[in-house]
């Protein structure tokens, strides 16, 4: 899911030391760019006024980010021209090395016990959100971490258990998905794009690959991928494109929705789209193995906070950042829009929530066992690398997985030592 909340303040783009000492100090109105997601938008605007009530010589002024082809662009064009807001909410954290590198973010390690609100809020989940120098660009915000959505009346019609449907291991998932096919309940049993975009590996290959390994995609500036649990996920998706249980042709729409599929890789943010148009089940992605549901890592999702080097009023900005991941305001977070965030113990923190919705329950449980996309330079060049040997040998099996997979190594080792 692709959203983008974004706080700005007056920027005028200047950045030298005794500049960034000054913002660094500097209190003031700010301006914030908000999401057009209604939930989010909900969400911000009510925070907005509880923080204007209380101050009103730094008052936040809410409008929407400007349109563009991704949240990305629009962020870095504004890194570039000097005009970056102070904070942005939503963003990738696999946009972060490269908006380091432009120069364009503040470490938060600069601020008084920054470094120890983040590690407190966040725990030992905070560490894979560091960078290389070993401070903090981004605040870890919100996440989603993903699980199998599958369709409990198409289960059914195919004659698999709607309730406690067998899918932990590669071969017990294998067998519903044939079932699914051959019975004529859904065209596909799973339908993940196919699509070359560097992120789309985020909701195929990499929850399966952080269940199976516990591992980031790249680890010690290493890829981790062209290993022997690594070509064990590519070939359990392979299977699944050769036997067309998986389509190899985008779908214009929601294919879990719209029950082309009868299985889905999606977060609890889906909780509220699919709520009354599908009778959905969720259980943890498979592994090899099947490994038990509470030693079942995934992926995470998230969507962050970072502040940019544009912003004047620092000051204020920080404060404001404190108040928006407040416990308190996490929990207007979770109401609102059932997404999961970044906190120790999310369910022990919020237990009237969870036991008004037990169906996010196993979604906070799983928020405490993600594994993030690597904070590594040349980040979203590292996926595509990755994202192109995948669809070249798994979907389209135009190449042998390891020889793809080896090749891939190679580049993504290279990008990540920064060259």
């Amino acid at each position: 899911m692709s959203l983008t909340l974004v706080l700005a303040a007056g920027c005028d783009g200047s950045g030298g030391g005794g500049d960034a000492e000054k913002a660094n100090a500097a209190t003031g109105p700010i301006t914030i760019w908000l999401s057009n997601n209604q939930d989010e938008l909900g969400w911000g605007k009510a925070m907005v006024e509880a923080w204007n009530a209380q101050h009103a010589d730094q008052a936040i002024t809410a409008q929407e980010i400007p349109a563009g082809k991704s949240s990305e662009e629009v962020i870095g064009a504004a890194i570039t021209a000097g005009n970056a807001p102070c904070l942005i909410f939503n963003t990738a954290p696999a946009a972060v090395p490269q908006f380091q590198k432009q120069g364009g973010l503040v470490a938060l390690d600069e601020f008084e016990g920054g470094a120890q609100y983040v590690t407190e809020r966040t725990g030992d989940a905070a560490e894979q959100y560091k960078s290389s120098d070993g401070k903090f660009y981004q605040m870890p915000w919100k996440s989603n971490p993903v699980m199998i959505f599958y369709n409990k009346d198409l289960f059914a019609k195919a004659g698999l258990d709607a309730e406690k449907p067998a899918l932990a291991t590669y071969d017990e998932f294998l067998t519903a998905a044939r079932k699914i096919k051959s019975s004529g309940a859904a065209p596909a049993a799973i339908y993940p794009s196919p699509a070359a975009d560097f992120f789309q590996s985020w909701f195929d290959f990499y929850p399966l690959f952080a269940a199976e390994t516990g591992k980031q995609l790249v680890e010690d500036n290493k890829a981790q991928f062209n290993t022997p649990e690594g070509e064990r996920v590519a070939a359990f998706w392979k299977t699944l494109y050769d036997e067309g249980l998986a389509p190899k042709e985008p779908y214009n729409g929601d294919s879990f929705a719209d029950e082309k599929a009868a299985m889905a890789i999606v977060g609890p943010w889906a909780i509220a789209v699919y709520g009354d148009k599908v009778k959905w089940g969720a259980v943890p992605v498979p592994t090899s193995a099947g490994k038990p549901a509470d030693q079942i890592t995934t992926f995470s999702d998230a969507k962050n906070v970072a502040m940019y080097s544009a912003c004047q009023n620092r000051a204020t900005a920080w404060e404001v950042l404190k108040f928006a991941t407040s416990k308190e305001q996490d929990g207007e977070l979770l109401t609102k829009t059932g997404q999961m965030p970044l906190r120790t113990d999310l369910a022990a923190a919020y237990p009237d929530y969870f036991a008004k919705n037990p169906a996010y329950s196993q979604f906070a449980e799983m928020a405490g066992r993600t594994v993030e996309v690597p904070n590594v330079p040349n980040s979203v060049a590292i996926w595509q690398a990755f994202r192109d040997a995948y669809t070249a040998s798994v979907i389209f099996g135009k190449q042998p997985v390891p020889d793809a997979f080896n090749a891939a190594a190679q580049k993504v080792d290279q990008l990540a030592s920064g060259s």
